[in-house]
């Protein structure tokens, strides 16, 4: 999933995104518009994160729902996958059912989280990294780097759809000090 290292979101979130939750900055209408409409041939994309592939369909938290502007890496990883995506489905023919859903299966259906960590293993294998990594761990180096970076810890919790520590702390007594 390309935008989990990128952007922070939960594999749950990256599960539940539907390509016109995928969107493209259109400056001659000073809006967002969902690139099924727009395409990809724009320079500023964002996500909505507003569901997740949980009971009810509802993000973790009501502060996990969120707009992400994607960075570069992740906008191309996206524009790519979506061609990707579409030779799937002219190759599936009928058996293609079509959810919307940015990732899915070979035939467009959702993903579970097995399916998910199948094929992260399967990734960290073949990168000779071992088979012990798990999808959560890019979510977690995501947050590490943009620490690493200098990025204020409430930017981050912003970005990844939780509380700053601060408020962690006094929620559950854990220092937010390194």
């Amino acid at each position: 999933m390309p935008s989990t290292h990128t952007t922070g979101v939960r594999t749950e979130e990256a599960r539940a995104l539907r390509w016109d939750h995928v969107v493209a900055w259109i400056p001659s209408l000073k809006a967002w518009q969902p690139v099924t409409e727009a395409g990809f041939k724009h320079t500023r994309f964002a996500i909505y994160v507003w569901r997740a592939d949980r009971v009810g369909g509802d993000t973790k938290t009501r502060k996990s729902r969120r707009t992400l502007e994607l960075p570069e890496l992740a906008a191309e990883a996206l524009r790519q996958h979506h061609t990707r995506q579409a030779a799937h489905k002219l190759k599936a023919g009928e058996a293609w059912q079509d959810h919307n859903l940015v990732f899915c299966t070979n035939v467009g259906t959702p993903l579970d989280a097995a399916n998910v960590r199948r094929a992260f293993r399967q990734i960290t294998k073949n990168a000779g990294t071992g088979t012990d990594w798990t999808p959560r761990e890019l979510r977690h180096s995501f947050v590490s780097i943009m620490s690493d970076q200098g990025v204020p810890i409430e930017t981050i919790a912003d970005l990844v759809g939780t509380r700053a520590p601060a408020s962690r702390k006094r929620s559950t007594g854990i220092s937010s000090s390194r």
